[in-house]
């Protein structure tokens, strides 16, 4: 019926422990995988490539479940491509997160009683790279237990000699092409860190801070501003207004007095100030705020810098050697003394931006550093979207990212570090500025008066080049020519910004406008079984080790997959979990079952015309599953595929079709064999189905079933297009049967294993050749020779006829179900009244209203199903 890897295989070993133990199997297997060679790809192989890089982890990070979730659904997504015969590469990588690796180190330099400072760059560099070998890289290892199938051979690290060189190359290559420059801007910054970051280094969070409007000028050139950090005040060089505000036309231009200092500063007309907000006028400082900046830089303004690099006023006077917060404090008491504070606020909740990695908060600052100008680069990253050469999922993602690449600004790279790139710049003792790529020599030495740039690049420019450079770009090596362009880049929506649009951007450049990726699949991010943000200050934080050493691997796995649906976000609990390896276990029981039961792989598929109506059945539902799950994978439906898998799996292979077969095992003889064929057909097929997303359950059963060599590298399932639409109408027949006389004994509070006698009347349906596996589904016990047909279930053109005699009071059961048929009627009656009732429906909350229809529909629900039993129970 399909390909698969096992042509002629070896007699399986068909004993399996009696439960299946994880822990026992994991390390083993993928140890195994890696020693094999299955995930590593070769560059001179005549198959298609299938690439993906992932996305680089930090040095210093664990593996959280963000990080099993993607590298789940990436490792699903490559196993898939493997098995169906590309030359499959997924490259693993890590980056040396300049920020986060530095504090490390310096905090390891802090318990000895130093700083950097102290041990000079060169050695602080060599401590750091000290510290990566032997402290960094632990996800490495954690990925191997989640079952990552990388390629180890071909792991990459944002500062390995070849990125390293890549990163001067597209340095040297955008300088001179004008595309960097050095300039002052208004950066965020860390007074903590003591460099520029990123905007998606800063967390925003809700601060109760406080709002205070104060009295800027004298008499009739008195303006009022309001303002969160009073302390900037002290670097104001303008107050603006809007231009058609006639409150303040007769100040445009004229000067005011700045209180507490001795200076005064113009009152300018800017159409960026909302006359509507506030009092229409604002404060403008420059050198602190980045709106403020640009009004600035409209009205050439002078820029004050107020702050030194810890935060501290350096303004002279009384708030000299202040801390900001401090100054903020006593600032609003001089301006309090002076009666020139109007309004105060407390607590006044806005959203303050803090850094990511030491929780400080941001502080806008003025400083000169490089940049990269991205109009051009930022343009052609958008057409690439825009005409369909890189497409998004889901495709409601495109707004986003149009937004974002359509106006974005151009991108600070420099970081005051110490660990990372090194700007290739050198300055000379005349004004020089050279560039310098990776096969020029500096222009000159310290000693003749040349020194380099001290900053070095944003992490974010390194894993920019991601895609490329760890195929070996700038050479034109094999793995470029064969694996670039990646197919499918998989990362959370949250990072579309800062990490998707410079890949789309410095790929196309670098590149000759070939795209980095023809993909992008944006996942959601993880959070718990209530919907909220998993975090290390909350009780809710999950380390995915703990649950996979609970219950597996593949039960993590699982859970993750089943939760991916496109761009949303995944809640995930700790009973899921236990749900999944519940799953896995299923799988395991019902593979020892089949092995114990003859099920086989060896030989062709019997011909339809010898096949029960059971056996046709299931193997056209693991056709259409297969067809089902093909067209899910493609559309990055990673959700639809686990559930459509689990559902054909558990519900119909092993509580339908095991079942139903179980009495054609027990009889024996040739359609035993039979079943046996397809049973191990199904189990084959549907084991290697499920292995992307459970690889060590799987393989461990399906190798033993099959004797193959291993699962990893067996051929993926193709739909043969056999289809048995009869077939299914007759199984679902006979599923409709056992679960109406189920529902019906279990209404009766029967057990569901509790036999009692029936008669089946089932001559001239399709439903004669199957009864006995109904008997032996339902516990139904051959008629007597004192039979009573206490209830009959008219069912499918059946009749179930039952003796309940000995097995429940009817007299008794009858007065419980029209009690209940009472209570129901009323309360039907009751939700009726209210809701033909226009005055408290006028006067009643829709909550309310809501609450009553769910009340009668209840009700009605209530009514049908207890008189139906009502119905099918014997007059007393």
């Amino acid at each position: 019926m399909t390909e698969n890897a096992h042509q002629q295989p070896p007699a399986p070993d068909t004993e399996l422990p009696t439960q299946y133990a994880p822990a026992e199997v994991e390390e083993t297997l993928y140890a195994r995988w890696v020693e094999r060679g299955y995930f590593e790809a070769d560059a001179k192989s005549d198959k298609p490539p299938y690439t993906i890089v992932i996305p680089p982890p930090n040095v210093t990070g664990a593996l959280h479940l963000g990080h099993a979730f993607q590298h789940t659904l990436m490792d699903a997504l490559t196993r898939r491509k493997r098995m169906q015969g590309y030359e499959t590469l997924w490259l693993p990588g890590m980056d040396h997160a300049g920020i986060a690796t530095q504090n490390k180190v310096e905090q390891q330099l802090a318990e000895e009683g130093k700083s950097r400072h102290d041990i000079g760059r060169a050695a602080f560099v060599e401590k750091t790279w000290q510290w990566k070998k032997e402290y960094g890289g632990k996800i490495l290892g954690q990925m191997r237990r989640l079952g990552d199938g990388v390629d180890w051979s071909r792991e990459r690290f944002t500062m390995d000699e070849g990125l390293s060189r890549a990163v001067q190359k597209i340095f040297k290559d955008l300088f001179d092409d004008g595309l960097i420059y050095r300039a002052e801007r208004i950066i965020n910054w860390c007074p903590r860190c003591l460099t520029a970051i990123s905007d998606i280094e800063v967390d925003y969070q809700d601060d109760d801070g406080e709002l205070v409007s104060l009295t800027y000028g004298e008499g009739d050139e008195t303006v009022v501003v309001a303002t969160t950090r009073v302390e900037t005040m002290l670097g104001d060089t303008a107050v603006a207004v809007h231009p058609e505000d006639e409150r303040y036309a007769h100040l445009i231009g004229r000067r005011i007095k700045l209180p507490l200092t001795d200076r005064t500063i113009p009152v300018v007309a800017d159409a960026h100030v909302d006359p509507e907000f506030g009092t229409g006028a604002v404060k403008v400082t420059p050198a602190h705020d980045p709106n403020d900046f640009a009004i600035g830089q409209r009205h050439g303004l002078e820029t004050l810098t107020v702050m030194d690099e810890r935060g501290v006023i350096t303004v002279p006077g009384p708030f000299q050697g202040l801390d900001r917060f401090e100054a903020r404090a006593a600032i609003v008491a001089a301006m309090r003394e002076q009666g020139r504070v109007v309004a105060e606020k407390r607590p006044y909740v806005h959203s303050v931006g803090h850094c990511s990695r030491c929780k400080t908060t941001i502080e806008p600052r003025l400083s000169l550093q490089w940049w990269v100008k991205v109009e051009t680069l930022a343009q052609a990253a958008g057409d690439a979207v825009r005409d369909g050469r890189v497409t998004l999922h889901p495709k409601e993602m495109e707004k986003r990212y149009f937004d974002w690449v359509d106006n974005l600004n151009d991108w600070c790279i420099s970081r005051q570090l110490w660990w990372g790139h090194r700007i290739p710049v050198w300055y000379g003792p005349g004004g020089e500025v050279v560039c310098v790529g990776p096969d020029e020599q500096p222009p000159g030495t310290e000693a003749e008066g040349w020194t380099q740039d001290e900053d070095v690049l944003d992490t974010w420019f390194s894993s920019g080049l991601w895609p490329f450079s760890t195929l070996g770009w700038p050479e034109r090596t094999d793995d470029l020519a064969k694996f670039y362009p990646t197919d499918v880049l998989l990362t959370g929506h949250d990072i579309i910004f800062f990490w998707v649009v410079r890949m789309m951007m410095f790929g196309l450049y670098a590149m000759d406008g070939e795209i980095p990726f023809k993909t992008v699949a944006l996942t959601g991010l993880v959070r718990d079984e209530f919907g909220k943000k998993m975090s290390k200050s909350n009780p809710n934080a999950v380390d995915p080790i703990d649950w996979m050493d609970a219950y597996g691997s593949d039960a993590v796995r699982f859970t993750l997959a089943r939760g991916a649906n496109p761009g949303a976000d995944v809640p995930i609990g700790e009973d899921w979990v236990q749900a999944s390896r519940n799953f896995a276990n299923k799988i395991w029981n019902a593979t020892r079952f089949a092995l114990m039961n003859g099920a086989t792989v060896e030989g062709p598929l019997p011909e339809p015309a010898a096949m029960s109506a059971t056996d046709r059945w299931i193997l056209s539902r693991l056709n259409k599953t297969v067809a089902e799950v093909d067209a899910f994978y493609e559309d990055y439906q990673f959700a639809k595929v686990s559930d459509a898998l689990y559902h054909f799996a558990w519900d119909e292979v092993f509580d339908w079709y095991v079942e139903l077969s179980k009495t054609t095992f027990m009889a024996g003889g040739e359609p035993a064999k039979v079943s046996g064929r397809v049973l191990g057909e199904v189990l084959d097929v549907t084991l290697r189905l499920l292995h992307p997303v459970v690889p060590f359950v799987t393989e461990t059963l399906w190798t033993t079933l099959t004797g193959g060599e291993s699962v990893v590298v067996a051929d993926w399932p193709a739909d043969s297009g056999f289809r048995d639409d009869a077939a299914e109408r007759e199984i679902a027949t006979v599923q409709q049967v056992v679960t109406e006389v189920r529902r019906f004994k279990g209404d009766q509070g029967l057990k569901a294993g509790q036999r009692v006698p029936a008669r089946l009347t089932l001559d001239g349906t399709a439903l004669a050749p199957h009864e006995t596996a109904i008997r032996q589904l339902l516990k139904l016990q051959p008629e007597g020779p004192e039979f009573q047909a206490t209830a009959t279930l008219p069912v499918a053109g059946a009749q179930v006829a039952l003796d309940l005699s000995g097995a429940i009071d009817v007299a008794a059961e009858r007065k419980r179900l029209t009690k209940d048929l009472a209570a129901a009627e009323k309360d039907k009656a009751q939700s009726l009244a209210k809701l033909g009732n226009e005055g408290f429906l006028a006067k009643a909350p829709d909550k309310v209203v809501d609450g009553i229809k769910s009340r009668l529909s209840k009700a009605e629900e209530d009514i049908t199903r207890l008189q139906s039993q009502l119905d099918r129970l014997p007059q007393a």
